[in-house]
Order: structure tokens, then sequence, then C-alpha cells
């Protein structure tokens, strides 16, 4: 294997599809993670340079640190992480779910952290190791809408700062190593938005454009492949966490904001 590897969480879907397409598209060897997606992981596999598909319940006990420790086990270039997969599901901040919370704390927190320090503590990459760990704009953005999805990614946010402290400061990172965030906006419809709301409220930034999954892939590439300085984030949203938004988008749309 002479190309460098990553491993792209949830990378048969979504934004994930677009991670593993994107880095493809660079050289790289895509490993694409799938939970119940095989048949779509294994169709984008196909079309890509230099791919293949990895399955595991990441909420599980133990998966992160198993699917870490196989990987790192055969290559020898694990060059980077992308901590994409994800769920979004709604509950608010007058009526918090517990079985929400917990789903949402296990997928979008405690498999993306297990998950780094595995590959921190057994993956080999020669120049350094890439962490780039999946946020969200409503970081600096928050509104009542999705609470425990809400709160999970600023538990993740949590986690990049930490996980970039370096061995000699008691940390999980070498000195050549870098963690970084990727904070997207709105880019597809989600929930239960049509494609036509979705096209209509995903202009609420402040460039009136709609982020793509492009863009947001193109930047966790360039920084796998640099040297910022590690544990910063990137927020790749058109400018709307600069706004301050009383709700989630979905329902600004629906309330006739624009």
């Amino acid at each position: 294997m002479k190309r460098p590897a990553v491993l792209v969480t949830g990378g048969a879907q979504r934004v994930g599809a677009a991670f593993s397409r994107a880095f493809a598209a660079a050289g790289w060897h895509v490993i694409i993670h799938y939970r119940s997606s095989g048949d779509a992981a294994a169709k984008l596999a196909t079309g890509l340079p230099s791919a293949e598909t990895v399955q595991a319940d990441l909420a599980q006990d133990g998966a992160p640190d198993q699917l870490a420790r196989s990987i790192a086990a055969r290559m020898g270039d694990w060059r980077c992480l992308v901590n994409s997969a994800s769920v979004f599901i709604p509950d608010d901040v007058t009526a918090l779910d517990p079985q929400t919370f917990d789903t949402s704390m296990r997928v979008n927190a405690r498999a993306p952290a297990l998950l780094a320090q595995s590959y921190l503590a057994h993956a080999r990459a020669p120049g350094g190791r890439r962490v780039i760990q999946v946020t969200d704009q409503k970081l600096a953005n928050p509104n009542p809408d999705f609470f425990s999805y809400t709160m999970s990614k600023h538990a993740l946010d949590a986690t990049i700062r930490m996980l970039a402290q370096t061995r000699d400061n008691g940390g999980a990172a070498r000195s050549e190593d870098r963690v970084y965030g990727v904070a997207p906006g709105a880019i597809l419809a989600s929930h239960d938005q049509s494609e036509d709301e979705a096209e209509r409220s995903h202009l609420l930034n402040l460039r009136r454009r709609r982020t793509t999954p492009q863009d947001v892939a193109q930047t966790a590439v360039m920084l796998a492949q640099g040297d910022l300085a590690s544990g910063e984030t990137v927020f790749v949203d058109s400018g709307q966490h600069l706004l301050n938004q009383p709700r989630d988008v979905i329902y600004l749309e629906r309330e006739g904001v624009r």
C-alpha cells in the first residue's frame, strides 16, 4: 500500500460519502466505515480508485477500540481518522428525551472519543497522524432545538483540544500529530425536511449560499495534508455560526424567515 490511508466513519452516505470521495480524489486509500449501509458502502468503494469497507456498530462497548486496533495492525500508513458518523434526533430544551440523549452521546461523542484515543495509541503514520472531529456550527450559534444532539456535539468539541495535548504534557498525541475540528453548517436535507425546504432554509447564512458537502470534505482534506496548529476548528458554513438564530433553520424557514 503506497497510498496514505484514511478511515471515514459513516463514510457511505451523505456528508460521509463526500469525505470518502474527496480523499480518494486526493490520492488516499479510503476505509469506508458503515453500521448498516453495507450496500451503499460497497457501491461507493467500487467506484473509488483505492477503497475498502469495514462494518462496526461504534455505539457498542469495545467496538471503537477493536476497529482501530484491527486497522492499525495491517496499515503501515494510517494517516487520518475522520469521525463523521452521527445521529440527528429531535428533542428540545423543554423536554430532553433520555433515550435520545443516551443515543446521541454514545454515537456523537463517546464513540469518536474512544476511536480517536485508540487511533492515537496504535496507528502508524510516517510524519504524523491526523484526527478530524466533525462537529457543528451550533457550537457557536446554539438554539433550543435538537437539544441532545447539540449537547453531544459540544462534548465532541471538548475532545479536540484535550486530544491535541502531546504526550510530553500527559496527552494522547505525539508532537507531529494534529487533532482538528470541522464544524459544518446546514448542508443536506435533514430530519423531516423536503428538498425544497432545505434549498430555502440552507440559505439562512451570511453569504446567502448553500454550503455543499464538497466544501466540508475539501476542508478535511486540506487539514489532513497541511500543518495548521493542532486543536483548531474550522467552520464551514457560509458564515452561519456568526449569526444568532433563535431556532434551527428547519423551523425558521417554516416560520417564514428569509
